[in-house]
């Protein structure tokens, strides 16, 4: 059996769709089917059933996917890394928001980087969930994490942990709206601060003002920064109240440069998500990773 047809097939396993997986292997649509149509009069069976939207597996097609699968990631790795001497040391390409990457995910898989004969090689890349998304799918990363899930049967996601997000001000703030009482300081109350946020539309304020408030945002931004890092230090420095995750904020929290606005009962919170292209978890430097960053979001919780 023909190992080209088999990874066309595969990718269009994944895929569920034969336009997706055109783009995905650089081919023509009319390629991937002339492709698929030759593995299924070899195999003597039909592998999907073509409908409205994309491509629905049969039962021999799944199987064919589940047995083949693995086999050709693993030929994958082996073409990519080589068979020279450094073939020991993998290369793990991660891709993810820059804030929680930089803070959270990487420090977490440094322990996997010793020199112990198994180490790994880590290359990261900063991107929106949308771009780390489409970057695992055509093969540029081999682990994201999003705080979006995935749809269809191409990428496999699992709940990483909830980003508890906490809105914050210099002290200077907190005096003016009398935050004494955080939780009982009411949206109106704010309504004059200025704000400090990752873009002019205010998805963290926002999404926090909905959750909490029931209600959108009256003030626009007055310091616009696209990364939370630097949301903090304005926030820290007085240009106005943000909404940060804790992880990042705590320590701002606890020496004071900060202090918490607002104290609800049930605090917004933000799923993250880790993603991996279905199938791949087969390979040992991605299953590592993937399981150290599962055991150290038990302690991020």
């Amino acid at each position: 059996m023909d190992l080209a047809l088999l990874r066309t097939f595969v990718t269009v396993h994944r895929a569920g769709s034969f336009t997706r997986a055109a783009a995905l292997l650089g081919l023509s649509q009319p390629a991937v089917t002339s492709q698929i149509r030759t593995l299924e009069r070899q195999v003597g069976r039909p592998l999907f059933l073509r409908q409205a939207r994309g491509v629905t597996p049969t039962t021999i097609g799944d199987e064919l996917a589940h047995k083949a699968a693995p086999h050709l990631d693993a030929l994958v790795e082996i073409a990519e890394t080589g068979l020279d001497e450094d073939s020991s040391l993998r290369t793990l390409h991660l891709a993810g928001p820059p804030e929680f990457t930089a803070e959270q995910a990487l420090p977490a898989l440094t322990e996997l980087t010793g020199e112990d004969g198994q180490g790994l090689a880590l290359r990261a890349s900063f991107g929106t969930a949308e771009e780390v998304l489409e970057g695992l799918a055509a093969g540029h990363h081999d682990l994201a994490i999003s705080t979006a899930r995935p749809r269809g049967t191409l990428l496999t996601a699992t709940p990483l942990c909830d980003e508890e997000h906490v809105l914050v001000a210099a002290p200077r703030w907190a005096a003016r709206v009398d935050a004494g009482e955080p939780h009982l300081v009411g949206a109106s109350a704010l309504e004059n601060l200025p704000v400090v946020e990752v873009h002019e539309s205010l998805p963290l304020v926002a999404r926090y003002w909905a959750s909490v408030f029931d209600s959108l945002p009256a003030a626009a931004g007055t310091v616009i920064v696209p990364d939370l890092r630097a949301v903090l230090a304005c926030a820290v420095a007085g240009a106005g109240l943000a909404v940060l995750p804790r992880y990042l904020c705590a320590g701002a929290l606890e020496r004071g440069e900060v202090v918490a606005l607002h104290d609800p009962p049930v605090p917004p919170l933000r799923t993250y998500f880790l993603v991996v292209r279905t199938g791949t978890l087969a390979m040992p430097h991605i299953v590592r990773a993937y399981e150290r960053l599962l055991r150290a979001a038990v302690e991020w919780r």
